[in-house]
């Protein structure tokens, strides 16, 4: 994609952007989208080709499908607000947010039909894109390998009613025909899911050749290893911008109240009726939620589904929060300092 050029249109250029440059900019920069990224510098494209930028001092809040400014000596000069934004905490110990895509239209979320389904797995996928605000698209692979196809797609299909829901074997071009209506052209869609689902596969058969590597899963658990490696956009035959982006074997959640309460949006409906407004939905009288369980409209697994994940973006809501508190105390000292030193130098 790098060897390319392409129009702002074709690389999902709309008038939520161009709305936010006065006519300094536009003579001054130059407009491109992210379409790679590194450690020490992102590629954009635009009309005139790719670019490599060097980041300027916020350089860790860029990512792949970003619009940003830059000017000559190849610096980028401004990030544009983003339509939408894929995020998660970093993996393993880590007090910060790892930023994963952005402005994508569309979120096809994969989980392959072999020992790897995961209701609950496609919830913690399903909370991150509502909290994006990112249309999600649910893509059940390896059908060819499953007995029960239309049971699972159904029980996924109840997650919500209204969202799509399609079940293919991605090494049969026929059957990847429903999702070609998501990559025309300017659109961007993302594909998440974990190792050895077959997003690669996926991918190779919306490119339409083998763009992607791709390897066998083991057979006692149908867990995969990582094909792909790096976060980077790819052109569809259709002109739609595919991202595709490295497999998650920890997706943990924060800052994503919202996108919870969406994803189990019966739950939260349910709790308003509550005798109690603080109701802990255990054993008071008159609680909405376990009168759903007895009568069956809710599952055990529904529930404690939505209370994990509730804890968990709630624990680490506050710890991020904690770490963000701590660096601006850190920047308001180190600033008082400098002002101290500065007057001490003045009064000299």
């Amino acid at each position: 994609m790098t060897n390319q050029t392409a129009t702002l249109a074709q690389l999902g250029w709309r008038p939520f952007y161009q709305q936010q440059l006065n006519l300094d900019e536009l003579t001054l920069y130059s407009i491109g989208r992210v379409v790679e990224q590194h450690r020490s510098h992102v590629v954009v494209l635009n009309e005139q080709g790719s670019t490599r930028l060097t980041h300027y001092a916020d350089d860790e809040r860029l990512c792949v499908g970003d619009w940003v400014l830059f000017d000559g000596s190849q610096r980028v000069q401004r990030l544009l607000d983003r339509q939408s934004l894929f995020k998660r905490k970093a993996p393993g110990s880590k007090v910060t947010t790892q930023f994963i895509a952005a402005n994508v239209d569309s979120v096809m979320i994969v989980c392959s039909l072999n020992h790897d389904f995961n209701l609950s797995r496609i919830e913690r996928y399903l909370a991150l894109a509502k909290e994006a605000q990112v249309e999600p698209v649910v893509v059940l692979t390896k059908a060819d390998q499953c007995d029960d196809v239309d049971d699972k797609r159904q029980q996924v299909q109840q997650l919500d009613p209204l969202m799509m829901v399609y079940a293919v074997n991605a090494l049969v071009a026929e059957a990847l025909t429903p999702l070609l209506s998501y990559c025309r052209l300017g659109k961007t869609v993302a594909f998440l899911g974990s190792s050895g689902v077959g997003k690669s596969t996926l991918v190779n058969g919306l490119m339409g050749f083998d763009a992607q590597e791709t390897s066998a899963v083991r057979e006692d658990d149908s867990k995969g290893r990582h094909t792909t490696t790096s976060r980077a956009l790819k052109w569809l035959p259709l002109g739609g911008l595919l991202m595709d982006t490295p497999g998650m074997r920890e997706l943990q959640l924060s800052d994503c109240d919202q996108g919870v309460s969406e994803t189990f949006s019966e739950i939260t409906t349910l709790a308003l009726t509550c005798r109690f407004a603080d109701c802990g939905h255990q054993s008071e009288p008159g609680c909405a939620i376990q009168m759903a369980l007895q009568t069956g409209s809710l599952t055990e697994r529904r529930l404690k589904s939505y209370q994990k994940l509730m804890r968990e973006q709630a624990l680490n809501g506050a710890t991020l929060a904690q770490r963000r508190a701590k660096d601006k105390a850190l920047g308001k000292m180190i600033q008082g300092v400098q002002q101290a030193s500065r007057r001490n130098k003045k009064n000299a």
